[in-house]
């Protein structure tokens, strides 16, 4: 089985999430994409595109409105892999970290932790308070894989697709 929840909500580089998606549908997974308001309004400002639309054309991808708790995924009993929220907003991981599950992106985020799956949190923030530590390792005890969009430059990157790559490479490691 190779099903997948992909989150984008509403932080700076939705460009990763967007490359995810891509390369997942490129290696056949049945992908579950669930994508904010603030995400689409940020995919329109840093990618001048929707995203909702652009990645609903790809193969395996069914887009669901996050608002929807009523969509199957929102059940334990929908099978799937686990979860990437790519970028992962602070306000997103905040809910997440106390169990707030009133949209279907933090519910099935809920469902993930309960049922012991894959979960992996992509935040895109800068500098990051007290605050936002104390939820990253309150999730992180519970099993959540946090990998902070920090591309590496050994690898001496040359363009920005360069280093979208490395953090999408560094996601497909802990889900593989």
């Amino acid at each position: 089985m190779k099903r997948i929840v992909v989150g984008i909500s509403g932080a700076s580089g939705v460009i990763y999430g967007k490359k995810l998606v891509e390369e997942l549908s490129k290696r056949s997974y049945e992908i579950y994409l669930l994508v904010t308001d603030p995400a689409l309004s940020i995919g329109k400002k840093e990618l001048s595109i929707d995203l909702i639309d652009y990645l609903s054309e790809l193969s395996g991808v069914t887009c669901y409105d996050y608002k929807n708790l009523d969509a199957p995924i929102a059940s334990g009993s929908f099978q799937t892999l686990g979860m990437v929220i790519v970028p992962c907003s602070m306000k997103s991981l905040a809910c997440i970290a106390q169990g707030i599950s009133d949209n279907l992106l933090y519910r099935v985020a809920d469902v993930c932790l309960k049922e012991r799956r894959r979960f992996i949190l992509v935040p895109r923030e800068t500098p990051l308070s007290e605050i936002h530590l104390e939820n990253m390792l309150k999730l992180r005890r519970m099993g959540v894989d946090i990998l902070p969009a920090m591309p590496g430059f050994y690898n001496c990157p040359r363009t920005i697709d360069d280093l979208v790559d490395f953090i999408v490479q560094k996601i497909f490691l802990l889900l593989e």
